[in-house]
């Protein structure tokens, strides 16, 4: 993708700091298509929206938000962790009941937010996120400096950065649990079976006690209620892995597995 139409398209605040490599595969995706570049744009444009826009609202793109609003009211009322809120001190005691008081890191893969849920985890636990909307990334990262808190870092990259991404995990020497919270089928808009191939690596990784991936039951903007079911994904993980736990919690179904 030529450096001309790159700047075109981020220059929507909402783009202007996203990962270049999502940028590229977004394009990549009308390149061909006999329309002018202006419309590959656009449709650029409209393709990360879909993607990435409904989990970066307009406020959240300024960190200072945390000087003006409690992450409690941010929590609540973010469109990608509002659902969950009441539900964090249960959701992360049962994912993490067997780690209480034992050196344990969380990578959480297309973080957004989820960060700021912190004080939800047991005590101790360290926490890296990985997140390509690099506003989301200044954000976490003030508030776990606002709140003095040394064992927790977001860092800004691309989740289609494969080989980085492997390189932050095997950077994790504690044993780890890695979160997909609502990711996959963000992977799947922007490349087909990603999703599948990113878990296989992950899950090759030493250290690995498990991964959590999540998938939205409602629609985030409407609130009706999701038909698909995801036999592919459930089916996909039996195969590969060792199926855990699968659970609903709030407007989020989540399965938990293991390597076989």
């Amino acid at each position: 993708m030529e450096s001309k139409i790159y700047e075109q398209i981020v220059k929507k605040k909402e783009f202007s700091q996203l990962s270049r490599k999502d940028v590229e595969i977004a394009f990549n995706h009308f390149e061909k298509r006999q329309v002018s570049s202006e419309e590959k744009i656009r449709l650029t444009r409209e393709l990360l929206h879909k993607v990435f826009g409904v989990f970066s609202s307009e406020k959240l793109l300024n960190k200072k938000i945390l000087d003006k609003k409690s992450v409690e009211e941010i929590l609540k009322k973010h469109i990608s962790t509002k659902e969950r809120f009441d539900f964090y001190p249960e959701l992360y005691n049962r994912i993490l009941k067997d780690y209480k008081n034992k050196e344990l890191s969380i990578i959480d893969l297309g973080a957004g937010i989820n960060g700021l849920s912190y004080k939800f985890f047991s005590k101790g636990i360290n926490y890296t996120g990985i997140e390509s909307v690099g506003q989301l990334v200044g954000l976490t990262n003030y508030f776990f400096s606002k709140r003095n808190i040394k064992n927790a870092k977001t860092i800004h990259l691309s989740l289609f950065d494969l080989e980085k991404v492997r390189e932050v995990i095997k950077g994790v020497k504690e044993r780890k649990i890695i979160f997909l919270f609502k990711v996959v089928d963000s992977l799947e808009m922007l490349e087909k079976d990603y999703s599948k191939r990113l878990l296989k690596e992950i899950m090759n990784l030493q250290g690995i006690e498990k991964i959590v991936v999540s998938f939205a039951t409602r629609s985030l903007v409407s609130g009706k209620n999701f038909k698909a079911k995801r036999y592919w994904f459930e089916n996909f993980v039996k195969e590969e892995f060792n199926m855990l736990d699968v659970f609903v919690s709030g407007d989020e179904k989540y399965f938990v597995f293991k390597k076989t």
